[in-house]
């Protein structure tokens, strides 16, 4: 059933190049050539690990401490809309202020990241054939394009409420509701209302994706990110 998605994600380089090599390799199913004896259902097993072990490395490295903090692809910073208030706000010194409640935003999605976990599972269980043939004709990050399809509504519902727990007990909302009070004491500036638990569950979304993204590219193209003895099986098999 999802025999051609491990094509993808477990051989190194383009997958429609590496194709044809790989189906004389492995002991496919009737009307495709095999040639290793490769027991399918490993075959199949190795394609669930392939997954499990990517979106469980981006979940482990997103919902740690500094996981978006300190990663600058992904860090949440000030919103687009509030970079006015933040320039305005820091020229007349409230730079730290300013410091703190962008990291209390960052450890709002750290916290909430490893939520993701069961979901992404639940995604890999779901997958069907035809989910496998689209990623495979699809883009080098088309099982990450899969798991934002299937999982984006329920890793919003999941993410929210850690989100909001998270930056009601680090004062966060607090800490947005005092700079705009400071702003609005600024005649230059201009303070607006922001949904924050709002922004932040999306960008925290966004960042976890990107990172899974990362980990899908690792497993097609470095043999040391295959991390378990069957993920090295599967792919040693397909490029004897």
């Amino acid at each position: 059933m999802t025999l051609l998605l491990v094509l993808l994600l477990l051989c190194a380089g383009s997958a429609e190049a590496q194709l044809d090599r790989i189906l004389k390799d492995l002991q496919l199913p009737s009307g495709v050539p095999g040639g290793t004896g490769l027991d399918i259902s490993k075959v199949a097993a190795g394609l669930k690990e392939a997954l499990r072990v990517g979106t469980d490395q981006a979940v482990t490295l997103t919902g740690r401490t500094d996981g978006y903090f300190a990663n600058q692809a992904i860090k949440i910073l000030m919103p687009e809309r509030l970079h006015t208030l933040e320039s305005g706000l820091r020229t007349v010194g409230y730079g730290n202020q300013l410091d703190a409640f962008v990291l209390s935003m960052n450890r709002a999605a750290e916290h909430a990241a490893p939520a993701a976990r069961s979901i992404f599972v639940d995604a890999i269980t779901a997958m069907s054939f035809d989910d496998a043939r689209s990623i495979l004709q699809g883009p080098d990050t088309a099982a990450t394009d899969y798991f934002k399809k299937t999982t984006s509504d329920k890793l919003t519902t999941a993410f929210r409420p850690i989100v909001e727990r998270s930056m009601s007990e680090g004062g966060v909302t607090r800490q947005y509701q005092q700079l705009v009070d400071q702003a609005r004491a600024i005649p230059f500036l201009k303070a607006e209302s922001f949904d924050l638990n709002s922004y932040v569950t999306g960008k925290g979304l966004d960042g976890l994706f990107h990172v899974v993204g990362e980990e899908e590219k690792k497993i097609r193209t470095d043999p040391a990110a295959r991390v378990t003895e069957l993920l090295r099986d599967v792919f040693g098999q397909s490029h004897k």
